[in-house]
């Protein structure tokens, strides 16, 4: 019986991955402040010995102005390797998922078969994602056991000032399939701006705190908001 080919970029390991050959390109988003312009995904030649490293050797624009293109990944990387659900015959580190943190538009990047230029192919706009996930204002994307996790700082359209949370999109199709938290949104804790995947687990991990958040000390009196680090963004590899 054949086994299903694996992505060689997914990696069991973090060793495995620093291991590995470095990458050649980058996907940096560029977008106009004064939303007069189309924002666009850039593609950054990385390869020093390469005779256009550090310039721009692609780019892609997206329709619609004002998106403020944000947090993309990927529709699959290593921690693909640690969870079920995955068709894992010819999975790939192929498509990237674009949120527009001010649109609430959703863009979908294919980077075969020339990753210096990617092809828009699909779009899923913000009132897909408000019917379907009760979300708005996408934030950040994690590939994940369900699907591709999309977290979100608003609620559905109208109420964007939230409470928001995570979104579920379809690993194959990337439609958005309902909200991933179970419980009523009205139990819900303050959002979190980032999560944590835990595989071994299955879930995820909410990191990171909101600005009205107050630990309390053990008398019960309001303490400072905790400060924890930020992930650093390590690369196209989602470790």
């Amino acid at each position: 019986m054949a086994q299903p080919t694996i992505d060689p970029t997914f990696y069991r390991t973090a060793a495995e991955a620093a291991a590995a050959p470095v990458e050649q390109l980058a996907y940096v988003v560029a977008f106009d402040r004064a939303a007069q312009k189309n924002d666009a995904m850039t593609v950054v030649d990385v390869n020093p010995a390469s005779d256009s490293y550090g310039r721009v050797v692609g780019w892609t624009d997206v329709p619609g102005l004002g998106n403020e293109l944000h947090h993309f990944g990927w529709n699959a990387c290593s921690s693909a390797l640690k969870h079920e659900g995955h068709n894992m015959d010819g999975l790939a580190r192929r498509y990237l998922l674009v949120p527009g943190l001010r649109s609430s538009n959703i863009y979908v990047l294919d980077t075969a078969p020339d990753p210096r230029e990617p092809t828009l192919v699909k779009t899923i706009d913000g009132e897909t994602l408000s019917a379907k996930a009760g979300y708005s204002r996408p934030h950040t994307l994690h590939c994940g056991p369900d699907g591709v996790f999309l977290t979100c700082l608003g609620g559905a359209e109208g109420d964007d000032d939230g409470p928001g949370g995570i979104a579920l999109l379809d690993h194959e199709t990337f439609d958005v399939l309902r909200a991933w938290e179970t419980r009523p949104r009205a139990a819900a804790p303050p959002l979190r701006r980032l999560v944590a995947p835990q595989p071994e687990r299955a879930d995820l991990q909410r990191v990171g705190q909101p600005f009205d958040d107050r630990r309390r000390d053990r008398a019960g009196a309001a303490a400072e908001p905790e400060v924890r680090p930020r992930h650093p963004f390590l690369g196209p590899r989602g470790w």
